[in-house]
């Protein structure tokens, strides 16, 4: 790893550019500023950047993976010290993810999650949502698994071109 010998000047602006090239390990065309788990960038007064960021879920096992990753971005820029802060609340949400990441996340042929219900039903709980397939857009789709190749992911299969694919849960 090369590190920048002089002291960059603190620019939220060019920090935000930084962390849009640092991308998910588990969806490779999603950068962490596009999965929104980015909360905030802090300046603290010693010169350094704090970056604070929400997993996707309590546990999430590329979350160790992705503040290593924050950290030497900014670190290879000039950024010195960084520190990388986790929190849990508010929980994550797939309404953070950006449009032009759930745009990716279709053209990658991941089905983006639908908008979250503001209101939650008992019936709402009882219906398998319509799917749309990022392959030929049909929404004749059907769950074969709620997990997929994550756990944040159910697997699907559509019924007109018939090929699997994951979707990424709302939550």
């Amino acid at each position: 790893m090369k590190v920048k010998q002089n002291h960059t000047a603190a620019d939220p602006a060019r920090i935000q550019q930084i962390l849009e090239t640092v991308m998910d390990p588990e969806v490779p065309v999603l950068s962490v500023m596009d999965l929104g788990i980015v909360r905030q960038i802090l300046l603290p007064e010693d010169g350094g950047v704090e970056v604070i960021i929400t997993p996707t879920y309590t546990g999430c096992p590329a979350m160790d993976v992705i503040s290593m990753s924050i950290k030497v971005a900014l670190l290879q820029q000039g950024y010195s010290p960084v520190k990388i802060t986790t929190v849990l609340s508010p929980a994550w949400t797939t309404d953070w993810i950006t449009v032009k990441g759930k745009q990716q996340l279709k053209a990658y042929g991941i089905a983006p999650p639908l908008p979250s219900h503001s209101v939650c039903t008992p019936a709402l709980f009882q219906q398998e949502e319509a799917i749309q397939c990022p392959q030929c857009n049909s929404y004749n789709t059907v769950m074969i698994s709620r997990f997929g190749s994550t756990a944040c992911k159910a697997l699907y299969r559509c019924n007109n071109c018939q090929e699997p694919f994951d979707y990424f849960k709302c939550h």
